[in-house]
């Protein structure tokens, strides 16, 4: 028994007439016996009394009538609510953003999609690369933007940032007039750094070690303008990305290349290559896609 099933039950029953119920739905009245006579044989009971000219419900057909209107109503809802979803003119996105990522990337990707799609709600999740990467792994979240590279056996990605890190000094500083610095040249510095949520946070400790000591971290935020007070202040020095270096009053720091070696800061939107991913978020990922490839 299917829908299709209760549909012609449903057509008699209203009709009180196999034929003229065949009429209303355009099929032959042998079609709609045989449906209606397999629906009976499925549950072992009589659904019309067929001794007159009219069909007239039993008890169990005045029982089954009712919850076969349910049924039908609700697959027609289903449908409707599926090719809403199709259509694009519902849904919800759960998306993961680094803080120093989304003020900077998206509000005109959000506000263009929304200008699009008015009724698909997007939910934004400011968190570290780290617990973004996590929470798109474990389902939390639909997407993510993170630090790449990521597993590839486990995410699909879209890059749209590569850049690298620069070294951010007092203006005071010895090193603020040099044209690079190397790594190695900051093992006696003081540093602050993001927390140890953000994929930076371990990337710079890993790039230090390799370069021979170990750093002396002072300071740890989740806020790069923090961080880049802390700077202009004189408390230490900061390896933040060229982006971010952009938003920065260059007249209170000084900002200067990393080489040798530099440490990259490569972005991108990830998402599960087992999971399914709505329509909503396929259609957000195009639009992301498309918006950061026009405004490179």
């Amino acid at each position: 028994m299917d829908v299709q099933h209760l549909k012609y039950f449903v057509a008699v029953a209203k009709e009180g007439n196999f034929t003229k119920a065949a009429q209303k739905l355009y099929v032959s009245q042998p079609t709609i016996s045989k449906m209606v006579k397999s629906i009976e044989e499925e549950l072992g009971v009589v659904l019309f009394d067929r001794t007159g000219k009219q069909a007239k419900l039993t008890d169990a057909g005045e029982v089954i009538l009712a919850q076969a209107q349910n049924i039908i109503r609700s697959f027609e809802n289903l449908s409707s609510e599926l090719d809403d979803l199709m259509q694009l003119k519902k849904g919800n996105i759960h998306i993961g953003l680094p803080p120093m990522v989304g003020s900077r990337f998206f509000p005109k990707v959000i506000q263009e999609f929304h200008k699009k799609y008015p009724h698909i709600t997007v939910q934004l999740v400011e968190d570290g690369a780290k617990r973004v990467e996590r929470d798109v792994w474990n389902g939390t979240l639909d997407l993510g933007v993170v630090v790449l590279p990521v597993s590839e056996e486990i995410f699909h990605t879209f890059s749209f940032v590569n850049e690298n890190l620069m070294l951010l000094t007092h203006p005071d500083h010895p090193l603020s007039k040099n044209k690079s610095v190397s790594l190695s040249e900051l093992e006696h510095e003081s540093f602050i750094l993001f927390e140890k949520d953000f994929a930076l946070h371990d990337r710079i400790i890993r790039e230090c070690v390799r370069s021979g000591f170990q750093p002396n971290i002072i300071y740890e935020s989740s806020q790069w303008d923090f961080i880049s007070e802390m700077v202009i202040a004189n408390l230490g020095v900061a390896l933040l990305p060229e982006t971010i270096c952009r938003q920065i009053n260059q007249k209170q720091v000084s900002i200067i290349p990393l080489t040798n070696p530099a440490i990259p800061w490569n972005l991108g939107i990830i998402w599960r290559k087992d999971r399914y991913l709505s329509f909503a978020a396929r259609e957000w990922i195009r639009c992301t896609q498309m918006f950061m490839e026009q405004n490179r």
